[in-house]
């Protein structure tokens, strides 16, 4: 990244320049160093705007491996999605600051953040505070697991646009709707649809989105970044990386 322009500005021209920005998460768990390589490579060729690292539970010291490789293999910015304070590394070009805004769970909402907030002055990070809102997905999931929270219901747009709103007050810089990993129902295009209409926060939608007709979708509906994690963990990701990079960038105009 220049100097001179920060990630959050990057992620701003974005939108500006292609419509819509394709994220790729990545679990330090659920790939191998091969995997990451690959998806790298992939990545780059593919015209993935960003990679995002990190998962609800880290049960192998990766995570620094992971961002290093990511940044070195493709030059694209790379930032940490982090489910705690212990999952941090000075490797990354920046951090989404979530606060998981749809949950009561104070640890979630203020805690973990208190914790990490020192040791990301330390390692130079830029924050990017991000309202976290998890939304019904299906199943239940490890997200609503390791918080303790409830995800709010697919079928209540008004509980979410009232999130959504309140996440813009309180000066957050995106609103992340998340399914959840391995969600078996994406975030609706309703509920999306309804948020844009209410709210001015660039928009992030991720979980149970696994085709790439459905991240066109979910761009139409108003999303300005989809992600996408599980479903391109294999060794045959690379096809299906520029379909869903066709189809994210290719949904607006």
């Amino acid at each position: 990244m220049s100097p001179d322009r920060t990630v959050l500005d990057y992620l701003t021209a974005v939108v500006e320049s292609r419509g819509a920005g394709y994220l790729v998460l990545v679990d330090p768990d659920g790939v191998d160093d091969d995997g990451v390589k690959r998806l790298a490579e992939a990545g780059a060729d593919a015209g993935v705007d960003a990679f995002l690292v990190g998962g609800s539970l880290l049960m192998r010291d990766g995570l620094d491996d992971t961002v290093t490789r990511l940044r070195e293999e493709s030059g694209i910015p790379t930032i940490l999605f982090p489910g705690g304070s212990t999952q941090l590394s000075a490797h990354a070009d920046a951090i989404l600051f979530l606060s998981l805004l749809s949950g009561r769970n104070p640890e979630f909402l203020i805690g973990e953040q208190v914790r990490a907030a020192p040791i990301i002055r330390e390692y130079e990070l830029e924050p990017i505070p991000t309202a976290y809102l998890l939304i019904e997905g299906g199943v239940y999931t490890s997200v609503q697991f390791m918080s303790g929270t409830f995800p709010i219901p697919r079928d209540k747009p008004d509980i979410a646009m009232a999130h959504a709103l309140t996440a813009q007050y309180l000066g957050m810089k995106l609103l992340y709707l998340e399914g959840g990993s391995g969600a078996k129902w994406a975030v609706p295009d309703e509920m999306i649809r309804c948020i844009r209409t209410y709210t001015d926060l660039p928009v992030i939608v991720g979980g149970g989105i696994t085709k790439p007709e459905m991240a066109a979708a979910k761009v139409r509906a108003g999303a300005h970044f989809v992600v996408t994690g599980n479903v391109l963990e294999g060794d045959g990701s690379a096809p299906l990386l520029q379909e869903f990079s066709s189809a994210v960038h290719g949904a607006v105009g």
